[in-house]
């Protein structure tokens, strides 16, 4: 039986900046993915944006690590060379009574450690972006985008730059605890049988059902799985900002905003459909009500010109009855078993966190 020191199970943004911060610290590592490449699911499927960490619950691990881990992104983008753009996002109110709110939310993001929160009148908002229709606006400088694959490239060459080995097409069936080491049973093409001293299941969507195919964690605590699709319409029409742009947020969301990719194309959404199964397909009609919302701060947004472009699915712990959920990052204090710590719920912020996840995973694991 091959032995190594620590499993990653998942090679998404997450597992392959923990199996990176592993590899650096000196660890032998091999990533299990199932799928045949890194990125394949929710880090391939979002809107690339480093978010400031403004709208999470004060002291949630969201906050926490949305605020820690979008100053490490930015540095790591510079350092390595990563397409990205620290573009700014404004929030835009349409009415008097949205304006009310926008202190609110500055607040709620100072009380985060965002402290470059700037209220904007009407017209101090069209001076940076002419098209927009808005009351005020709250402009949030550290906000940007990066080109993701650039940036998960980048991490998986220098995890394999320090020794970490990937699988791929390699499923976790079953792991077993025992004799102070973690046993491991893969499927694929190659099965094989794996003994290590460390796993580390950050499986993304798939991660709670891999917390329950690990001999002795306790059910109680492994989530049930949602599924919240997002999806995405593109713009035929060369939309006239240079901005993210996002409306106040409503009850269950934070409206259909509009992201910019690298090449300066926007993109719409994405809103929330909750979902009994993996489907990617966009319905166009969903394209219905999407005008009238995004119509409200860019009135010029041409008829016909929205396109299905690609959906993502939000890796939910919670029932749609719960407005927000927190990360949630599992070691041995928290359900007993020796060596294993478990990733759940590690949606949007999960990019722009990816690295402050990983040095707290790495923190963890120091003892192991």
């Amino acid at each position: 039986m091959e032995r190594t020191e620590c499993v990653v199970v998942g090679a998404g943004v997450i597992g392959l900046a923990i199996a990176r911060r592993l590899a650096l610290a000196g660890r032998e590592v091999i990533v299990l993915e199932a799928a045949e490449g890194i990125g394949t699911v929710t880090s391939s499927r979002n809107s690339e944006v480093i978010h400031a960490g403004i709208y999470y619950r004060a002291a949630s691990l969201m906050a926490q690590m949305c605020v820690a881990g979008k100053h490490a992104l930015y540095r790591y983008c510079n350092e390595h060379g990563i397409p990205h753009r620290n573009c700014g996002k404004l929030i835009v109110s349409t009415s008097a009574k949205e304006t009310e709110k926008l202190q609110s939310i500055k607040a709620h993001a100072e009380a985060n450690g965002v402290d470059d929160m700037q209220v904007l009148s009407g017209e101090a908002a069209r001076n940076l972006e002419p098209a927009l229709n808005c009351d005020a606006a709250l402009l949030s400088p550290s906000t940007g985008i990066i080109d993701s694959h650039a940036y998960m490239l980048a991490l998986r060459g220098e995890a394999e730059d320090a020794g970490a080995a990937f699988a791929f097409h390699t499923p976790l069936l079953r792991a077993t605890a025992k004799d102070g080491e973690i046993v491991i049973e893969t499927g694929g093409d190659a099965p094989m049988t794996l003994a290590c001293g460390l796993l580390v299941n950050a499986a993304g969507l798939d991660a709670p059902n891999v917390a329950r195919n690990i001999a002795g964690l306790p059910e109680a605590l492994i989530p049930k799985p949602y599924l919240a699709k997002g999806n995405y319409f593109s713009c035929s029409a060369k939309a006239p900002f240079s901005r993210l742009i996002y409306p106040v947020p409503e009850p269950g969301g934070l409206g259909v905003h509009l992201t910019l990719d690298m090449a300066g194309q926007a993109r719409f959404g994405p809103d929330v459909e909750w979902v009994d199964r993996i489907d990617y397909a966009v319905d166009p009609k969903r394209a219905e009500r999407f005008y009238p919302a995004i119509r409200r701060y860019w009135p010029d947004l041409p008829d016909g010109a929205l396109m299905p472009s690609y959906s993502g699915m939000r890796p939910k712990i919670v029932p749609p009855e719960i407005a927000s959920q927190d990360f949630v990052i599992q070691g041995r204090e928290d359900h007993g078993v020796d060596g294993v710590i478990n990733l759940f719920g590690i949606e949007s912020p999960g990019l722009t966190s990816s690295l402050a996840i990983a040095d707290h995973v790495g923190a963890l694991a120091s003892s192991i």
